[in-house]
């Protein structure tokens, strides 16, 4: 609808401003999180889609943006009242904005999502881009976090990251592959990248993926997880050294897996070991 609106073709940078501002009005229906991207507010799920939406034809990638190819007028019929004022009314304020316009207008009305702009200082005025920079998480104790996936878009999921601002992802998972899109090892790695968050694999400290059928109350967890320590968690005392020799140089690092509550994931075990080294003086924090 964004596409066909805006006369069917959109720049990147267009797309993702026009999308984010459509997003945060009230009441309309809140499709995409975003994260904090090197051009401002930024969606991978949207992107995923439009390739999907690519391969059945619909719309065509170009050079700098997207293209509309067909358009079906029943899509329009279907979208809620909200949403089509909501459409209309962007139309209406930004189709004579330009990309630097874009960034500047979204920058100053949602500051966080500009940490990461390349372009920031260059559009914005002092009061403007020191404003920005207050939303930049800076923080100094040492700290282990752990966090997993289920239920969250990979950007909700970052965003997670970013505001504890973790340096190094360290992925505890025996096969890093994942039916959520964006979270098996080399999509997450390219994420952890495009925000210069460094990505680590431990695959030694995993557990077999068989290991885990059947899985269906707290007590299977537990029995699960207490072999899991005896038999091979105990023997893994280099990976254990090494991921706490990430913690001391990194300061902030998080353990990730997929289970949303680490009652119900093997990470927490992992760090129970990392805190029980001698030289652990630290706090560990556990992600919702």
């Amino acid at each position: 609808m964004l596409l066909e609106i805006f006369g069917g073709e959109l720049s990147n940078i267009h797309l993702q401003k026009l999308l984010f501002l459509f997003c945060n009005q009230e009441q309309t229906t809140k499709v995409y999180d975003f994260i904090p991207y090197k051009y401002g507010c930024y969606s991978y799920q949207s992107i995923w889609d439009l390739q999907t939406l690519q391969k059945y034809g619909t719309v065509t990638e170009k050079e700098h943006g997207w293209a509309l190819k067909q358009y079906d007028p029943k899509i329009f019929v279907s979208v809620n009242i909200i949403d089509k004022v909501a459409l209309n009314f962007l139309k209406k304020k930004y189709a004579n904005f330009t990309a630097d316009d874009l960034m500047r207008e979204t920058y100053i009305e949602y500051p966080y999502w500009a940490i990461n702009s390349l372009k920031a200082k260059k559009l914005l005025n002092a009061e403007q881009f020191a404003n920005v920079q207050k939303q930049q998480p800076k923080k100094t104790n040492t700290t282990l976090f752990t966090i997993g996936y289920e239920g969250l878009s990979i950007e909700k999921y970052f965003n997670k990251l970013i505001v504890n601002d973790v340096k190094v992802l360290c992925d505890v998972r025996r096969n890093p592959l994942s039916q959520k899109i964006g979270f098996s090892k080399s999509a997450l790695k390219k994420v952890c990248e495009s925000i210069d968050i460094q990505y680590v694999h431990v695959p030694e400290l995993g557990i077999a993926s068989e290991k885990r059928q059947n899985l269906k109350t707290q007590n299977d967890y537990d029995l699960l997880f207490a072999e899991y320590e005896s038999t091979q968690l105990a023997h893994q005392g280099n990976y254990i050294e090494q991921v706490f020799d990430l913690l001391i140089e990194n300061k902030r690092i998080a353990l990730t897996c997929f289970e949303a509550s680490f009652c119900q994931c093997h990470r927490s075990k992992v760090a129970n070991a990392i805190t029980k080294l001698p030289k652990w003086n630290f706090e560990l924090k556990h992600l919702y």
